[in-house]
Order: C-alpha cells, then structure tokens, then sequence
C-alpha cells in the first residue's frame, strides 16, 4: 500500500514539474517576445527622435528665390570662429553649409551660416513678387539647387540635385560671378500634425462616448430589471465589442457622413473619425463602468437609503463617485483604443497627413501615419518606430496618470 502511494506521489510530482515547467517556459517565452519587440523599436527609432520631429510639419515649404539685384554680387567674407567642424564656408558669398540627413536617411545639405552682409541674407521669392525669404540655420533649410553664372557667362548648376556634397558646393559657388535663382526646402517627415488629430479625435470621441456610456451602464445595473430583455442588451454590447473596427469604418462612412455634412463637412474629416471611435468606444465604456458598479458594496446603497436619500441622490452622490477608479480604467482603455485604430479611421478620416488639421477637415492619427509611412513605395522603419515609441510613450504616461488618480481616489473615498 506505501509503495502504491508511493508511486501515485512520484506520478504527481513528476505532473506538477512539467505543468509548471510549462507554465515557466511560456511566461518566459511572452517576456522575451516583448522584450525583443520593445528593443527592436527603440534601437530603430530613438535616433530618430527629437523636438524636430514632435513639431515640425511633415510637409516641406518650398522656395524658388533670387537675389535681389543690387546686391548680386561677390564680395570677401571672413568665417566665424565659432562654425562647427566639417562645415563648408564660401569665403566669395558670406554662406556657410553642412552635410545632414533627413528623416528618410537621404544625404541632404544644410545652411548653417549667413553673413549679414552676404547676398544670401537678400533673397526674394520668385512666387511672390518682392516677398523677402530670410535664410537660417534655426530653419534648417536644405539647398536643392542654386544656377549661377561663372566670369564668361556660362551658367551651371550646383546643390544636392547634382549629388554634391557641402564642400563641393562651396567650391562650386566660389566659381560664381552672378547667382541666377537658388531652390530651398524646409526640413519634412515632422508628426505634429498628426499628434494634433489624435488629441481631437481623443477629445471629441470621449466627450460623446463617455456621457453615453456611463448613462447606459448606470440604467442596466441601477435601474432596469434582470430580465430577458436585459439580458439580450448585454449581450448585444459584449457581441459589439468583438466587431472588427472596419466594419464600424465602413458604418461611418454611409450613416454617420451625412450628420457631419450638417457641420459643413465636405469630405471624410476628423468629427466624422470621432463620431465613429464614439461607437466603438461604448462598449467598451458601458462594460467597464458597469464592472466599477458592480464592485461597490451594497451596504454603502443600504446606508444611504436609510439616511433618506433616494435612488438617483444613491447612485450620484455615493455610488458614481466610488465606481470613478473603475471608469478611469475604462477611459485608459478607451484611449488606448483611439490611439492604436487604424482600419476604421482610414475610411473616416482618410490617409492625408494634414498639418493645419481642424476637425471638418482630413487627418491621420499617429496610427494611421505609420500605416502611410509603411505602405509607401519605400517604407521608413526608422520613422515608424520613432511614432511608435511617441505612442508607447503617450501610453505610458497615461497609465501612471490613472494609477495615480485612482490610488488618490481610493484613499478619499475609503
């Protein structure tokens, strides 16, 4: 008989090691993939970031100038003591360059100094008559091209166009007798215009779906009965839930279009990408609040309706305010949702990077910009990851935030 048991214990040792082993190498296994996902973004994107790319325009301004006439010419300038090494300086035009890369890792050269007396600091721009263009480093203005004319007339061309570096172009530019017209670009590839269309659509998307939402849930566990009835609401909210998000899309689009044209929307927009994140944001909110209902104790109900209080003084004085730690975790998941969508909010906002966005006009989410940034003819891993990690980031902090309300909450409350 001991020894049958004996056996029976070994069975059950030797079953409790490989569960656990099991258990162990999965959790191991989940860790590792995170990890390496996290590193993987980060060793990509962090060279990327930067306040440049947080609030500068993905678009490039474009100036085609001159030089103002009475000035176009050569003179002898000295260069400043202060130029950073390995920049270029045209001691003949007062203008100093420097080799960079954009953010699509293309070899580009940049302005870093003008002289104030140089030709460069009198530009006009050839759009706009007698509209002056002031050069700067702070600007970061990339010289595309710059035609000018040598002792004998001839005119050449000089400037990234012709693959040159910073170097080759300064001794281009002391060949140069007359400068003819010069073609500048800002610095592209910035997301601010993106981040401004995420925090509308957080904004707008919770304003509708948070009233909405709370209302419902406070009804089905407060007020409405358990029946049949209430039984098929849930159920019908649990089933939304699981509703992928381009089905939502495309219910935008048809049905939730026309009440944004009323706004004087004329095409898909940034209220209508709202309107719909709203939809698919109330399950979601109805299910978490009313888990936050749920956890409070009956006796706190019991206490206040001995005190006099009725049903709605109940629910809005002493059962709504100690559920919000609850409802805070569903508003975290809730923007988590708005950040993360993309399939919906192609069809609703469209794939335009805006960056003056309003919210009749078109935009993309942070999402949505890597979705453009990956699906073009050459994806940039390099930028994408950068928006990733701006998202990872914007996440993060909003988790700190609510565990720090919702602790503060509790300490109030309880």
């Amino acid at each position: 008989m001991m020894q049958v048991n004996a056996a029976v214990k070994k069975k059950r040792k030797i079953k409790d090691a490989c569960l656990n082993a099991i258990t162990y190498l999965s959790s191991g296994l989940g860790a590792f993939i995170l990890i390496a996902i996290f590193v993987f973004i980060f060793s990509k994107g962090f060279s990327s970031l930067g306040f440049d790319l947080l609030k500068g325009n993905y678009w490039s301004n474009n100036y085609l100038v001159s030089v103002e006439e009475s000035y176009n010419q050569a003179g002898n300038y000295q260069a400043p003591a202060d130029l950073n090494e390995g920049t270029a300086f045209s001691s003949k035009w007062g203008i100093a360059f420097v080799d960079a890369q954009d953010q699509n890792k293309d070899n580009v050269i940049l302005i870093e100094y003008v002289d104030e007396a140089s030709p460069f600091a009198r530009l006009l721009d050839d759009s706009i008559k007698d509209k002056q263009v002031t050069l700067s480093a702070e600007s970061g203005f990339q010289v595309e091209r710059i035609s000018y004319q040598d002792e004998n007339g001839i005119t050449y061309t000089a400037g990234n166009i012709m693959s040159q570096n910073a170097k080759e172009l300064c001794e281009a530019l002391d060949q140069a007798d007359v400068i003819e017209q010069a073609y500048f670009k800002t610095p592209g590839g910035g997301i601010r215009g993106s981040i401004l269309s995420t925090l509308y659509l957080i904004l707008v998307s919770l304003l509708i779906a948070l009233p909405l939402g709370i209302a419902a849930a406070i009804y089905l566990h407060e007020y409405a009965k358990q029946n049949k009835v209430t039984a098929l609401i849930r159920s019908a909210i649990d089933m939304l839930t699981g509703v992928p998000s381009i089905i939502f899309g495309l219910m935008g689009v048809t049905v939730l279009f026309p009440v944004t044209q009323l706004f004087g929307a004329t095409t898909t927009n940034i209220l209508l990408g709202a309107f719909t994140m709203a939809v698919i944001l109330l399950p979601t909110i109805i299910r978490s609040t009313e888990e936050a209902l749920i956890v409070v104790p009956k006796s706190m109900r019991d206490a206040s309706l001995s005190l006099g209080a009725n049903q709605s003084q109940t629910i809005f004085k002493v059962v709504l305010p100690c559920a919000i730690p609850g409802i805070l975790t569903g508003v975290m998941l809730s923007i988590g949702r708005v950040i993360g969508e993309s399939a919906a909010l192609i069809y609703t906002m469209g794939t335009y990077v805006n960056d003056a966005p309003h919210l009749l006009s078109q935009g993309t989410s942070l999402a949505v910009h890597i979705y453009n940034i990956m699906s073009s003819e050459q994806p940039n891993f390099e930028l994408a990851s950068a928006i990733s990690i701006v998202i990872l980031i914007f996440v993060l902090i909003l988790n700190i935030t609510v565990k720090l309300l919702s602790k503060k909450l509790n300490k109030a409350w309880y």
